[in-house]
């Protein structure tokens, strides 16, 4: 199994040498000269947007929740549908009409009176959310080492960082799509070949599936978690409420931006489809598989306290108890490679922030004052980076569910109303995107650290909310003349 995943390792950082002799130039580095081919940048979109949060995240949720886990997985399906049905091509044509290789910049261009306010502040919001998230990558990471090998949580996040680090470095965009690529396949395989393995293994041993899961609490064997009247209505719709948040991430959009032309789009829509609807039915069969061996006592006295402890560690538990080591081994690789993408992406992210958005603006006597043009003044940036995000990990108690949620919905709700009202209405002005920006990560924060947990109403549907009618009323009350793009 150690061979396997050593391997894995092995050919991720061979694939990054190789494609990091192809970044000549920054171009090159932030969007891959627009030359990647729709069902490759689909495939890299899905693995980029999973992460430890599909794996980790969703399958402990329905161990730990039951059926009422598929209303976050339906929210999510809906969010993913709606960006590349709905926002891709629109999103593609923006870009290439602006020269916009990011979403701060996209917004810079159309209100150029505002760009420095827009791009500071939409890189401080970006870098502040995603440094939770990548962190979220590593812990996740870690978990899956420690429960395949024994190997310390912080340890194992430290391998995971290094190599993630290390690959985006090398190659920039092109390295990273590229390798999602190959990790969407494997982490694909693995969410559909656990669950299948584990309903065998329960059918071989004479346990109902169906009886066990009807015999449990309300609060698993319902949809609505046991709640009822008005109390069900809210925990429904913050579960649909993942969808919203699709709308504004930055390393998922910028898959879209890099796309060269509508046939490519159309492609990539059926494969990020496909690939999504199949996935999502995997994680949530997954999890309920892990709860009926974990109620059948099927797992070791040591397994079933590590999972009762963190149902996030049902997938990693699974791997190492049904499989052969050689199968586990692979499926190991194809569950680390789900937060590798994730976290590779985000670095990206923040590192156009800095070089696309800020670095411009530095500036004496009219002069920039940082190699922008430099390639390896990109790569550094990625290590500074992520060694932030490593370091916030290790400070974090929180789970990867609780960790991507809380980032998701900061992201999400700054960007997402902005993004929306930039490509669907004209009257869109540059106070309404800072007024989304603002209200998103205000309304987030505040709402997380006061009124979710009282209310039961999730900060991803609050905080969206407020910041799309504050960009509404902005925008109404201080227009502003613009550059328009076509839509």
């Amino acid at each position: 199994m150690l061979a396997v995943f050593i391997i894995y390792i092995a050919i991720v950082i061979a694939l990054a040498i190789y494609f990091s002799l192809k970044a000549k130039s920054s171009t090159d580095f932030v969007m891959g000269g627009r030359k990647i081919p729709g069902f490759a940048l689909a495939l890299s979109e899905r693995a980029a947007g999973e992460s430890s949060w599909l794996l980790l995240g969703l399958t402990g949720l329905a161990l730990a929740e039951g059926f009422s886990a598929v209303w976050v997985a339906l929210g999510c399906v809906i969010g993913i549908l709606f960006i590349w049905w709905i926002m891709a091509d629109r999103l593609r044509k923006s870009s290439i009409e602006t020269g916009a290789n990011t979403i701060p910049s996209l917004f810079a261009t159309r209100f150029p009176n505002h760009a420095f306010s827009i791009q500071m502040l939409s890189s401080l919001i970006i870098i502040f959310f995603f440094l939770f998230y990548i962190a979220a990558q590593f812990s996740g990471s870690g978990k899956v080492l420690f429960m395949t090998f024994g190997l310390d949580e912080t340890s194992g996040g430290l391998v995971s960082a290094a190599v993630i680090i290390l690959y985006t470095m090398l190659g920039g965009f092109v390295t990273v799509v590229a390798i999602d690529v190959f990790q969407a396949i494997l982490m694909f395989f693995s969410i559909v070949v656990i669950p299948i393995i584990a309903i065998f293994i329960i059918a071989s041993l004479d346990i109902s599936f169906a009886q066990t899961l009807s015999q449990a609490a309300p609060a698993i064997s319902s949809l609505n978690a046991g709640k009822e009247g008005t109390s069900a209505w809210l925990f429904i719709l913050s579960g649909l409420s993942w969808a919203l948040g699709y709308t504004g991430q930055p390393h998922l959009l910028a898959r879209m931006m890099a796309i060269s032309n509508k046939k490519h789009v159309n492609i990539a829509r059926k494969v990020a489809s496909l690939w999504t609807v199949i996935a999502y039915i995997g994680a949530i069969l997954l999890g309920l598989a892990g709860y009926v061996l974990l109620n059948n006592s099927y797992f070791t006295p040591a397994e079933t306290l590590a999972i009762s402890n963190d149902a996030e560690k049902i997938l990693p538990t699974m791997v190492s108890c049904l499989v052969t080591p050689l199968m586990a081994g692979i499926l190991l690789s194809g569950t680390v490679s789900a937060m590798m993408s994730t976290a590779a992406s985000q670095l990206m992210v923040c590192t156009f922030c800095l070089t696309e958005d800020v670095g411009p603006h530095v500036k004496r006597k009219n002069k920039l004052l940082l190699p922008l043009s430099n390639v390896w003044f990109h790569r550094l940036i990625i290590i500074i980076v992520g060694v932030v995000a490593l370091v916030t990990g290790m400070l974090m108690s929180d789970t990867v569910y609780g960790l991507v949620s809380y980032a998701w919905a900061g992201i999400g709700s700054s960007f997402g109303p902005a993004l929306l009202l930039f490509l669907f209405w004209k009257k869109f002005s540059a106070a309404g995107v800072f007024a989304s920006l603002i209200g998103g990560t205000i309304g987030a924060v505040l709402w997380k650290m006061f009124f979710s947990e009282p209310t039961g109403i999730s900060e991803r549907l609050v905080s969206f909310v407020f910041a799309f009618v504050m960009a509404i009323v902005f925008s109404l009350l201080f227009p502003t003349e613009t550059n328009k793009t076509k839509a």
